[in-house]
């Protein structure tokens, strides 16, 4: 593969990590990240939320909930969830503390305020490489089966991006091709390091 390439979410549990799981198993050179300020996920209520650190183990998360009620976040998915997250890497990362990863070539984010969020933070960076990146946001409902939906596109289109030359000459012709093919309307930009 010859880009390098970002999954990134709010807490870089559900739609990020679904496509950073399919990515790497394909061969892609991918990471994963989130944009929020903790990880959060669903507890007993909509007002009781588990709230994590970035950085807080994905085992330590899984044994935290197991131990809480292991019924109801296996029920919820949350469980299995964690166990496929702890295949792929140690913890949760957030994005705006990932610049000693280094730079990325195309980066998939899964709702808008996401999108917005990367290309803030993006814009916000001393850009002294002066390399391109291309930002894409492939909106993805929140919930394990869009999750898995939503992965199977981004693979899609990063194969479509994969068989080009150079994206930057492409990129159009890319996204209205795979608009047409899964009526998904796609949002991107281009930034720079």
């Amino acid at each position: 593969m010859k880009f390098r390439y970002a999954m990134v979410c709010s807490s870089n549990q559900n739609r990020s990590m679904e496509s950073h799981y399919l990515l790497k198993k394909q061969g892609f050179d991918v990471s994963s990240y989130g944009t929020g300020t903790h990880v959060k996920l669903p507890g007993p209520s909509l007002r009781e939320p588990n709230v994590y650190e970035f950085g807080t183990p994905y085992k330590h998360m899984f044994d935290d909930l197991r131990r809480k009620d292991p019924d109801l976040y296996k029920r919820n998915g949350i469980l299995p969830m964690l166990k496929r997250n702890l295949s792929v890497k140690l913890a949760p990362q957030r994005w705006q503390d990932n610049a000693a990863d280094g730079y990325f070539d195309i980066v998939f984010t899964f709702e808008e305020k996401v999108f917005d969020m990367v290309l803030e933070d993006l814009h916000n960076r001393d850009q002294v490489l002066l390399k391109s990146v291309l930002v894409i946001n492939l909106e993805v409902k929140d919930n394990h089966e869009e999750a898995a939906v939503g992965a199977r596109l981004a693979l899609d289109l990063c194969e479509q991006i994969e068989a080009v030359e150079s994206w930057e000459d492409s990129i159009d012709d890319i996204m209205i091709s795979f608009e047409n093919k899964h009526r998904r309307k796609l949002m991107y930009s281009i930034s720079f390091y």
